[in-house]
């Protein structure tokens, strides 16, 4: 009778080609024995490294770490879990490993021998470095995203205001985002020895397209009011061009304020004309503030025919003329309420008045600021005054 040999015992199996390296070691670090699959990796036989220390098998910044840190803190705490550590093969290269530890103690508590799987941290830290080769490529592009946004902007807001003589003019833009080109605009500027034209408005959406027609819209006022000293005829002239250049399938409207400022014997006559924005603040020298009525004005080429309405108001020294963007009147202040649900910008405007467009522009600046991340949308606003 044959006998057939004895199968392999596949505890034995598992430990010598386990798909981690497993060691065990004296407490001091010594090798006891470790698998085959942890002597591939180092380039040895498991029987030639018996009696080695761990540690010698490891990069020196990883010796360090091992002789000042791993040990002491395992015998304490009996166990680590996945150490960042570099092997040393026979070749000298390097082989990027986690290490998982824990001891295994006698009866009165005393580390007897140190259990240890280390597992191939190549993929790992390949798939690490291009995780982070992508973080700083996302970063870079944005950072030079936000410098073209910047630029963007700042190129569709005039660097001064020019006012006539005898008026005082102030303005803040607020951007709700260093990643995107709002919608909003302002400018002021002489149109003849006698006429200054004055615009603020917001155009619909963000990014390049926005900026677009915001350009497009800043040169369309500038240029219709030198031929037109109708506030009104001003606007419909921004709306056939808006309506011509931007058809149905790409729809592109503003809402804005232009005005028409003429030297008056006691001060400034300001003719508004409106197309769907937040009516003009006044805050004059004697009396509370108020808005300016201009209900029933429409976007500007948003539909065919839209309706504009204007009105006029005279300046007097101490006056002050405040147009803004609705960013500031829709900012979030709650869950479901917004900055302006109960008048609190008449009622801030109250609290401010008399005073001077510069004095005025910088407590809106302090009001927006307030808002932190409740401001979700871009807010500009200008403002006019007359000395005392």
């Amino acid at each position: 009778m044959t006998h057939s040999a004895n199968p392999p015992d596949p505890v034995d199996d598992f430990f010598d080609d386990a798909p981690c390296g497993l060691l065990l070691t004296t407490p001091d670090g010594d090798i006891v024995c470790c698998n085959r699959t942890f002597g591939a990796w180092v380039g040895h036989r498991p029987g030639d490294l018996t009696g080695r220390a761990f540690s010698d098998l490891l990069s020196a910044g990883s010796r360090i770490n091992y002789e000042t840190h791993f040990v002491s803190v395992l015998h304490m705490t009996g166990s680590l879990d996945g150490v960042t550590a570099d092997l040393l093969t026979a070749d000298g290269t390097r082989l990027p490993v986690f290490v998982t530890a824990n001891v295994k103690r006698d009866a009165a508590g005393a580390v007897t021998a140190l259990r240890i799987a280390v597992q191939d941290a190549r993929e790992r830290r390949s798939y690490e470095r291009e995780l982070l080769e992508a973080r700083r490529s996302a970063e870079l592009q944005r950072e030079r995203a936000q410098v073209l946004a910047a630029t963007l902007q700042r190129s569709l807001i005039p660097p001064t205001l020019s006012p006539p003589s005898g008026l005082t003019a102030a303005a803040h833009y607020h951007t709700a985002s260093p990643d995107d080109v709002g919608g909003d605009f302002y400018d002021l500027f002489p149109m003849a020895e006698d006429r200054w034209g004055m615009f603020l408005g917001d155009v619909s959406g963000k990014g390049a397209g926005a900026a677009a027609v915001t350009s497009l819209t800043r040169y369309t006022l500038r240029a219709a009011a030198v031929n037109d000293r109708d506030p009104v005829a001003v606007l419909h002239t921004l709306d056939a061009v808006l309506s011509h250049e931007f058809h149905s399938d790409d729809p592109r409207f503003c809402t804005v304020i232009f005005g028409v400022i003429t030297v008056v014997a006691n001060g400034f006559e300001v003719q508004i004309a409106t197309g769907g924005h937040p009516p003009a603040l006044l805050l004059p020298a004697d009396g509370p503030a108020r808005y300016l009525s201009t209900e029933g004005g429409q976007a500007v080429g948003l539909i065919r025919n839209p309706r504009f309405v204007s009105t006029s108001v005279l300046l007097r020294p101490g006056d002050t003329l405040v147009m803004y963007t609705d960013g500031l009147t829709e900012a979030r202040t709650g869950r479901t309420r917004r900055f302006d649900d109960d008048d609190a910008l008449l009622d801030f405007a109250r609290t401010h008045t008399p005073t001077d467009a510069g004095a005025f522009v910088h407590a809106i600046r302090g009001l927006l600021d307030s808002f932190g991340a409740g401001l979700e949308d871009d807010a500009a606003v200008i403002a006019l005054s007359v000395p005392r």
